[in-house]
């Protein structure tokens, strides 16, 4: 019995035209980054696992993909490590599949320190895998378009990442929001509330407030070991409202014994400066429930949420003050946001928002009734394909019905018709298959009939 086709949860198949499709969104972004002086690099699909465990918190490392050294790497296995996860998994598994890009050029920088400038600024656009649980808008394999620049401590760094985003969705056609916070004010809250040590515990828990509402989180903070009086400094703070200086305002009295809380309250206030005269034109809000759950983020961060759909984050990111320090270079700081395709495909595919000739094919097909037709076809699809109008010969001698049939279900605009007459007058009948006229042209006159 042959075996049914298929493949992995969480994987996707993509046909022509929605490869079309994120051609567009692929071009699109890496035309912007490339504006902005960001320059390509690309990283293996497998790392070291000792690369990426232990750098996107205890969640994240249960999401990472691990890859058995051979085909045979359980030969060495021994009775005792059976009893072991983590013996097994040294043993069988030294590589993981990336989680993310940004780890990786982490990792790229200090290998690569004496070969690139500082401060360097990338783009990749590469795909990722998590071991997460497949649903709406969340993938195992999605791909990621970064974009970073590490070797600076200034905010303009982040101004422009702001800059990229509005550029990015707008030549996309979505209306979106940008969301901002900063790592620091979050240490603010912590520290202010008692719970310094349990940074991470509150940014994890917060960072889920969207989908699982305030009283989740606080249930999940209690759980945590953070009291009732820590809960009820945090609570006002996440529903905070008003205008972003307002809000400021507020953080900085609530902060007022937090050095590194008033630290990242200046960072916003300047930020926010920034973007108010580069004059942003997509909405740009501070939003103090932001957390962002990925533990290297230490000042600000960003998230990026459609307006016009109920789709989740389509793009995040913030600034790393250390990420390279695990890897040996210390003191070196960066920020980077990520587009999340999948998702922005997804969002653009609701909307029906692909531009047309984005995603169109082949613009013309010929006939092919015979030899001496197909012979008079040939130059004239090269001189249609060096001008950059796709074109195609029917490469069997069928009847012309199976050949409109083919054109049809192709989506291909044009069919060129030639046969005895065409070829003896140096013509070509050309139809147009969505109205169904049809007109004869000179072969001369084909470019011309296209760009018309």
């Amino acid at each position: 019995m042959a075996q049914k086709p298929s493949i992995p949860k969480g994987t996707r198949d993509f046909s022509p035209a929605e490869m079309a499709g994120r051609d567009h969104i692929f071009n699109t972004v890496r035309t912007v980054f490339k504006k902005y002086g960001y320059s390509p690099i690309e990283t293996p699909s497998m790392e070291n696992l000792s690369t990426l465990l232990g750098k996107y918190g205890e969640e994240g490392d249960k999401l990472l993909f691990k890859v058995l050294n051979s085909g045979d790497a359980f030969s060495g296995v021994t009775p005792d490590m059976l009893s072991n996860s983590n013996s097994l998994s040294v043993k069988v598994c030294e590589k993981g599949l990336r989680y993310d890009l940004t780890v990786p050029f982490a990792r790229y920088v200090v290998q690569h320190q004496s070969e690139i400038v500082f401060p360097f600024k990338r783009y990749q656009i590469q795909p990722v895998w998590r071991a997460d649980r497949p649903q709406k808008g969340r993938y195992r394999e999605f791909y990621q378009c970064d974009v970073d620049v590490i070797g600076s401590n200034s905010l303009i760094n982040e101004l422009e990442l702001v800059q990229i985003v509005d550029d990015v969705f707008g030549k996309l056609g979505l209306s979106v929001v940008v969301k901002i916070n900063n790592r620091k004010v979050l240490s603010g809250i912590a520290e202010v509330s008692g719970h310094a040590d349990k940074l991470i515990d509150i940014t994890v828990a917060i960072d889920k407030i969207d989908k699982i509402g305030i009283d989740a989180v606080k249930e999940e903070l209690y759980s945590k070991g953070i009291d009732e009086d820590a809960v009820a400094i945090i609570e006002p703070i996440l529903t905070l409202s008003g205008a972003t200086e307002d809000k400021l305002t507020r953080m900085s009295d609530i902060l007022s014994y937090s050095e590194i809380g008033l630290k990242g309250v200046e960072e916003l206030k300047e930020l926010f400066g920034l973007i108010e005269s580069a004059g942003v034109a997509c909405e740009v809000e501070l939003d103090l429930s932001l957390a962002r759950g990925l533990n290297y983020y230490t000042g600000a961060i960003f998230e990026v949420k459609s307006k016009e759909t109920s789709m989740g984050s389509i793009c995040g990111g913030g600034r790393y003050d250390d990420l390279t320090g695990i890897f040996g270079l210390k003191g070196v700081s960066g920020v980077g946001i990520s587009f999340g395709a999948d998702r922005i495909y997804d969002v653009i595919s609701t909307l029906d928002r692909f531009p047309k000739d984005a995603v169109e094919g082949t613009k013309v097909l010929f006939t092919n009734m015979g030899d001496k037709e197909m012979r008079y076809a040939i130059p004239l699809v090269k001189i249609l394909r060096e001008a950059g109008i796709a074109s195609e010969i029917y490469p069997d001698q069928v009847k012309l019905k199976k050949q409109f049939d083919y054109a049809d279900k192709r989506g291909i605009p044009f069919l060129a018709i030639i046969g005895e007459d065409e070829i003896t007058n140096s013509k070509i009948s050309l139809k147009n298959l969505s109205t169904g006229e049809q007109k004869v042209i000179d072969k001369e006159d084909i470019i011309n009939s296209f760009k018309n």
